[in-house]
């Protein structure tokens, strides 16, 4: 099962049970999956990150603060979007937490509708996120599949030159540009270079400023 077809999960971290308890049923009673903890340390044992979804996530909590856990989270690599909850909320906690990547924060008590609202958009968010991911590694696993000289000429197909300035830069021969740039196309499974520059430049996969240095 991918990533993308995993079931949405909502992931709720707060000390208190009472308010897990309130909203773990007001999330399930809209048909969402949702797993409470009472501790980041918890989560964070548990987090399955083959599932898409948003975390729900107090600022003050015994040991491993809701601030100490969004540092974890981002020192681990971890992009899950972080809608933080709080009863005790003020600018500098707010500001904090936005600077570190929060989508949003909310205080207690909150409106439910805003709470699901935003539940919603986090989730959307992600699996957004997850579904350019995987077609960044596709395109970048087929650029990995090139040789080095394909690399090269493709390097400069997305500088927009032509086989004869490609075959000068490379001091190789027309014709053997033209196979190379035949197997790109093939190899990269594009049905014209205007596509194929597009999935270059949509995954990052060149730097156009290493390149320029390279072959100017």
């Amino acid at each position: 099962m991918s990533v993308i077809d995993s079931t949405p999960l909502v992931y709720l971290v707060d000390d208190e049970f009472v308010i897990r308890d309130s909203l773990t049923l007001l999330i399930e009673s809209t048909g969402q999956a949702i797993k409470s903890f009472e501790s980041a340390e918890a989560f964070l044992e548990s987090y399955d990150p083959v599932h898409p979804g948003c975390l729900l996530l107090d600022v003050r909590m015994p040991l491993m603060s809701g601030h100490e856990l969004q540092a974890e989270l981002l020192n681990r690599g971890i992009n899950i979007p972080v809608i933080f909850i709080s009863g005790h909320a003020d600018i500098p906690d707010s500001a904090k937490a936005f600077r570190a990547g929060a989508i949003d924060f909310l205080e207690k008590p909150f409106d439910n509708k805003v709470l699901l609202e935003r539940i919603n958009e986090a989730i959307k968010k992600d699996v957004a996120f997850r579904e350019e991911s995987v077609k960044k590694r596709r395109i970048q696993d087929r650029i990995d599949h090139l040789t080095t000289r394909e690399k090269e000429v493709l390097g400069l197909i997305v500088k927009s030159h032509s086989n004869k300035e490609s075959a000068k830069i490379l001091n190789i021969s027309n014709r053997t540009v033209d196979v190379h740039r035949a197997s790109i196309m093939e190899k990269m499974q594009a049905e014209n270079v205007a596509e194929l520059i597009t999935m270059v430049m949509y995954c990052e996969a060149l730097d156009s400023h290493s390149l320029e240095e390279r072959f100017h």
